[in-house]
């Protein structure tokens, strides 16, 4: 069975549900596992989509709260982590502040204020070469974030494309750098289904970058960054179904920040 690695709460203050609500959506899913990964507490609030610092003993809280309610799921202790530059220190910091069975790194900042994909920044994609230059700052960043080898895995390769911007013609000269990132830091790649409910309607990562992908031997898991408990395990039937397409028979399980491989369902829902 698949698990689901990227789930969000409340706390973020774009979701929706507790985390037992989670959980319960996970084995009606069928799910073997489920992972919470909240936005990453930071010293200074500087936006207004996580929690703030004061608010961390209560993420372990409400965590805890659903692994007592379903002792028999397997529930996993994660946060999604922003790369920013300059900030690596608190990074170290974070993975001392409690027992994570792994840590996520994205990107969503490509300057100060700017995140990439945040719709109130729309009207910056439309100036002459803004497609372009933001697409280069993006994955020059994204290859540093797996670079830090400060994550287990990072989240949604491509979200620069999110609002179905992309540079025109042969996109491999911002793909590869990245994908030879991942494998000098053996850091897995996820495929989140979250892609789909944006403007772009595509899964993370685009199917030619998954192709990239398993020709270096990238590993991957499935995911569905939800922010709602409705959106566990969503769409998890396309995900498999493109990563099969590409070759892919295996994926990845967390535990205590260890992780082991094993082999992906040939087929989605299951059946219970």
């Amino acid at each position: 069975m698949l698990t689901d690695y990227h789930t969000h709460t409340p706390l973020c203050r774009h979701a929706e549900g507790l985390p037992v609500d989670y959980a319960a959506a996970a084995l009606g899913a069928g799910l073997a596992e489920i992972g919470f990964s909240d936005h990453n507490p930071m010293p200074h609030s500087f936006d207004d989509w996580r929690m703030n610092i004061d608010e961390f003993p209560k993420y372990l809280e409400l965590v805890a709260a659903a692994q007592s309610t379903f002792p028999t799921l397997p529930i996993r202790l994660s946060l999604e982590c922003d790369y920013l530059e300059g900030s690596e220190s608190w990074l170290e910091t974070t993975r001392s502040m409690a027992p994570w069975d792994y840590l996520i790194g994205s990107v969503h900042y490509i300057a100060p204020g700017w995140d990439v994909d945040n719709p109130k920044h729309l009207s910056r994609w439309k100036e002459s070469g803004a497609v372009e230059e933001i697409w280069a700052l993006y994955w020059h960043l994204y290859e540093k974030c797996i670079r830090s080898r400060h994550f287990d895995f990072c989240a949604h390769p491509d979200l620069a494309k999110k609002f179905g911007f992309r540079p025109q013609g042969d996109l491999r000269p911002y793909y590869e750098p990245v994908i030879q990132a991942f494998v000098d830091t053996n850091t897995i790649m996820e495929v989140s289904t979250a892609g789909l409910r944006k403007d772009v309607r595509e899964i993370y990562p685009s199917k030619d970058l998954l192709e990239l992908a398993f020709s270096a031997g990238v590993q991957i898991v499935i995911n569905s960054d939800a922010h709602a408990p409705s959106e566990v395990a969503q769409d998890f039937d396309q995900a498999l179904q493109l990563v099969r397409s590409v070759g892919y028979t295996h994926t990845v399980r967390f535990n205590q920040g260890q992780r082991h491989t094993v082999l992906l369902p040939t087929s989605w829902p299951p059946t219970l």
